[in-house]
């Protein structure tokens, strides 16, 4: 099974490059961030011809996710559901061939000290309880989306500039590696120890080309999984070009 996560910044703006994609990538899920629109108004019937049936969780003009797939989609869960009033439309979870996929986009937090910042320090905490509550580490699972964190300092391409900004506050890498702790390997490194390899860029200050980007999509899957990761890649090309979206899709294949 191949898996690919990409926050595409708005369907509506980057539905002929997601096609374009899925036809030379050929994944067979694609957990989508980002969406940005109300479920009525996705190109599902593109993506019906393209060959994926997709489920939704929209939502107008912001968040957003989704998920593609060659193979059924069952028990679709949409949302935390956690008794928590939140409107905001950030996880998808559906069954296909026995493996769970969940497609998450974490909060960016804006701004470290700020009511967003909290929510999502507070998001992470509420993922994991999720995660306590409905899934077995020991049953094969991924978790992939933007997670808007940069786990390690070879995730960033300047960990002195980045120290104390968001995506990479002490606050929020200890968030996600509680979320981790759950029992999820990050695919990614477990193929690549590197550093200098990222997942997003700014639009501004020729980032891209720079490679002035952070690692803050990723992969994750439960051990039974992880264990039987192929490779994973950062598809850097898919990021060229006139209107790109300001991420890159992740990539992760596993054996069947």
């Amino acid at each position: 099974m191949k898996v690919a996560t990409w926050n595409v910044n708005s369907i509506r703006a980057r539905k002929e490059r997601v096609l374009g994609w899925l036809e030379r990538a050929q994944p067979d899920v694609l957990c989508l961030q980002e969406t940005k629109v109300e479920d009525a108004q996705f190109p599902r019937d593109e993506f019906r011809v393209a060959g994926y049936e997709v489920v939704l969780a929209g939502q107008k003009s912001y968040n957003g996710v989704a998920i593609a797939a060659r193979r059924p989609l069952t028990d679709v869960v949409r949302g935390l559901d956690d008794g928590t009033d939140d409107p905001q439309a950030r996880l998808i979870a559906a069954t296909i061939d026995g493996v769970r996929i969940l497609s998450a986009y974490v909060p960016n937090g804006q701004a470290v000290g700020s009511e967003k910042f909290s929510y999502k320090l507070a998001w992470l905490g509420r993922m994991r309880r999720y995660l306590d509550s409905r899934c077995d580490p020991q049953q094969p699972l991924v978790l992939a989306g933007d997670f808007n964190v940069a786990p390690e300092a070879i995730d960033v391409h300047d960990p002195r500039l980045w120290r104390g900004q968001v995506l990479f506050t002490v606050e929020e890498r200890a968030a996600l590696a509680q979320l981790r702790n759950f029992g999820l390997v990050d695919t990614y490194r477990r193929h690549h120890t590197e550093g200098g390899r990222f997942s997003w860029w700014d639009y501004r200050q020729l980032a891209f080309p720079k490679n002035l980007g952070v690692r803050i999509d990723h992969v994750f899957a439960t051990p039974p999984l992880a264990e039987q990761s192929l490779h994973a890649e950062i598809d850097r090309e898919a990021r060229k070009g006139e209107n790109p979206s300001d991420h890159a899709p992740v990539v992760a294949e596993f054996a069947d």
